[in-house]
């Protein structure tokens, strides 16, 4: 009775929910340690608390095979089927990433194709390191982002089938789905935004300087100058420094000869 599907439970993808996970990696897992000591009578809300204190994400690993905690866990979930409300809060949650992991690789087995695109794609936008357990019992280092991507283009995710997933753009051409938009593109946005209004900003103070200079220009047009002396009173003055000049000059040569000066 303890490994058996909830009979409130709905049928997934046209059959038992259990079924998800291929028939000799569910023996495993009923025969394991963890399944028997941590997850008999685990019920919906128990179930976040196994989440929180998960370490890693994984499928089988060790030789012999063995199941890993994460693994148990979505055998579980398959089995009791939360409510989707719970399961989507388990995606939302950042505090533990591992519980996030947990409820979308739940969501990409069970979800429609339609929910799959839209509570995993906002994921592509945590970065956070987690440990991912490989076959060989050894620990690799991956990311959040990079295991969502695997759980939405690769055929099989830690040791299970995927359920096929069509194409975004045919969901989108159906109307089903909006075009996504990546962080990437709104920093482009906001980029070509801020620029836009230096732009604008820069041509402002041009237009702004290039008034003063035009007003500068018509403050100095309209000061009023001197009249400029007439050029005949100008000439005549020249004249008649011209003739002092050589008077001064026949008077000295007329002195040294001890003739009269000139009247």
């Amino acid at each position: 009775m303890a490994n058996t599907t909830d009979v409130m439970a709905k049928s997934v993808h046209g059959t038992n929910p259990q079924n998800m996970v291929e028939y000799i990696i569910r023996q495993k897992i009923y025969d394991s340690v963890y399944w028997k000591a941590e997850c008999f009578g685990l019920t919906a809300e128990l179930l976040v608390d196994k989440g929180t204190v998960l370490r890693y994400a994984g499928g089988m690993y060790g030789e012999p095979q063995r199941p890993s905690e994460f693994l148990c866990l979505i055998l579980k979930m398959l089995q009791i089927q939360p409510d989707k409300d719970i399961i989507v809060e388990f995606i939302k949650d950042d505090a533990f990433k591992y519980l996030r992991l947990l409820g979308a690789f739940y969501m990409r087995l069970v979800g429609r194709p339609v929910d799959v695109y839209q509570y995993l794609e906002p994921l592509y936008n945590d970065f956070r390191k987690v440990r991912v357990r490989e076959s060989k019992g050894a620990f690799a280092l991956s990311y959040v982002d990079q295991v969502v991507d695997d759980m939405l283009t690769r055929d099989y995710c830690f040791d299970i089938a995927l359920p096929r997933l069509p194409a975004r753009k045919v969901l989108e051409e159906a109307g089903q789905l909006q075009p996504r938009v990546s962080v990437l593109d709104e920093e482009f946005d906001e980029q070509a935004l801020a620029e836009e209004q230096a732009e604008a900003a820069a041509a402002a103070t041009s237009a702004a300087a290039a008034l003063k200079l035009q007003e500068s220009a018509a403050l100095e047009t309209a000061t009023p100058t001197e009249p400029a002396a007439p050029a005949d009173a100008s000439r005549g003055g020249a004249e008649a420094a011209g003739l002092d000049a050589e008077v001064a000059e026949a008077n000295a040569l007329r002195a040294s000869l001890g003739l009269k000066p000139l009247a």
